[in-house]
Order: C-alpha cells, then sequence, then structure tokens
C-alpha cells in the first residue's frame, strides 16, 4: 500500500544529517532530503520537511531532545536513526539501545505519527576493528526488528544491505556514506513506504587514489576520532540542525 505524507521530520546522528554527500555549495543534503522529495514529487499537495539531526549524537540526545522537538512539529511521517555513534564505544548495552529506539518509537506513534525506523549502512568492513562493529550492528537491527510493534512503523534494515556495504558507497573516510550511498539509502526507504523511487543522481565515488593509506587515514580520520571520545566531545558540538522547522519542499517545475 502505497503511503501519502504532507509533513516529515528527521531525527538521528550524521548518518541523517546527511555527512558525506555535500553539494557544490557546501550544503549538505543526503538520503533524508532525497526521501522528502521523493515524498514531495508523490503528492499533489505540499510536503512539509524538517531535518534535526546532528552528527555526532548519541542515542540519548536523539531519543531525548531531538524526538521532543520532533514530535511538537506534529508530522505526519518521523524517521528514527540512532545507536550509530554509542556502537563504536568500547563499552555499550545493545538491549539500552534496543530499549531507547523503541520507546522513541511508542513516543512517536502514541501522537499518531507513523514512524519510519532505520539502521544505517555497515562500513565495518573497511574500517579498524570493523569485525567488532559488524557483530553489534547486526545484534541491534535484528533485535529491534524482532520487537517492533507492527502498526504504524515501517523498518529498513540497511545494515543487511550487501550492496551498500561495498566501498564505493562510502566517502573517503571510510564511516560516511558519499552522495551514491546516501542516494541508495533514500531508494530503499521510498521503496519500503511503496512510493515511486525518483531517477537520484548521484556521480561517483570517491577514486581509489583519494583514500589516503593506512598511515595517514589513522592520522586524518582514526586518531582525531579517538582524541574526541577521550576527552568527551563530538564533531557536532556547538551545531545546530540544518532545517529545524518544518519547509515545503521545493520540486523543479511546479
Amino acid at each position: 500500500m502505497t503511503h501519502q505524507f504532507a509533513s516529515y521530520v528527521a531525527i538521528g546522528d550524521s548518518f541523517t544529517e546527511g555527512v558525506g554527500d555535500e553539494l557544490p555549495d557546501g550544503r549538505l543534503r543526503g538520503w533524508a532530503d532525497q526521501v522528502a522529495l521523493g515524498l514531495a514529487l508523490a503528492s499533489p499537495a505540499p510536503v512539509g520537511y524538517a531535518n534535526l539531526a546532528i552528527r555526532g549524537r548519541l542515542l540519548g540526545p536523539i531519543a531525548g531532545g531531538q524526538l521532543e522537538a520532533a514530535v511538537a512539529l506534529r508530522p505526519e511521517l518521523m524517521s528514527i536513526n540512532g545507536g550509530g555513534n554509542d556502537i563504536m564505544r568500547p563499552k555499550v548495552s545493545l538491549e539500552s539501545i534496543t530499549d531507547q529506539l523503541l520507546a522513541a518509537v511508542d513516543t512517536a506513534t502514541a501522537s499518531g505519527i507513523h514512524v519510519l525506523l532505520l539502521s544505517g549502512g555497515d562500513p565495518s568492513k573497511h574500517l579498524p576493528f570493523g569485525s567488532v562493529m559488524a557483530t553489534r550492528g547486526e545484534r541491534l537491527a535484528q533485535s529491534v526488528q524482532s520487537r517492533l510493534p507492527k502498526n504504524n512503523v515501517t523498518f529498513v534494515n540497511n545494515w543487511a544491505d550487501q550492496e551498500l556495504a561495498k566501498l564505493q558507497y562510502w566517502s573517503v573516510d571510510k564511516l560516511h556514506l558519499n552522495a551514491r550511498g546516501h542516494a541508495r539509502v533514500a531508494s530503499n526507504v521510498l521503496s519500503a513506504l511503496h512510493i515511486p523511487v525518483p531517477d537520484f543522481v548521484a556521480g561517483e565515488g570517491p577514486a581509489d587514489d583519494a583514500r589516503p593509506r593506512t598511515a595517514a587515514y589513522w592520522r586524518e580520520y582514526v586518531l582525531p576520532w579517538i582524541g574526541r571520545r577521550l576527552t568527551g566531545r563530538s564533531s557536532g558540538d556547538n551545531r545546530a540542525p540544518k532545517s529545524a522547522t518544518l519547509q515545503p519542499v521545493v520540486v523543479e517545475g511546479r
């Protein structure tokens, strides 16, 4: 059954903010923006869209402040993603993450909102210590899916998408999707909602010679990430959402 939604709010971290899918003018696009476009193209009426996601966020602030602000906007559709930053911590409770995600789903659905709950793509094959992350991500997706309510929820398991796990869908840092990866996630989501998938123009992934060698990769990406974790900092510190209120989705030609 095709869903029609007049308003959509996205909450989450860098995955939902759109990091890795930078436009020529420096703005971020990402899968959520493309899903909003797909909703607008399929709707005869205007569609409002807000994106409250902020990079680096753990699940706690997503399922807390972001969720509260999103519910207050009273959207018809809300996408929820979180826990990716949590499972990269040395110690993590997958049961706690599952509980938080399902509580967020319950809060949204209790307000009459259709929830799109989705996992991120699996970057573990290309990351240091990726095997631990792979096991955690798979267990988390399975745990969430097994306990999801059946009504008013659509679940999209991007973690299980083996095509998306290929390096060609990932940015130079190997942790964030590139434009091609974000386009694939948007296609996965719209297909799950039974909404026609636009012909997304995602371009090519980074060339192999653009990816730093092992020592440079650790110096440019891994060590700064570890440093932020040790000092309690985040790449999203002092950042505001890119769209905190519902704004009409612009469709060219309308």
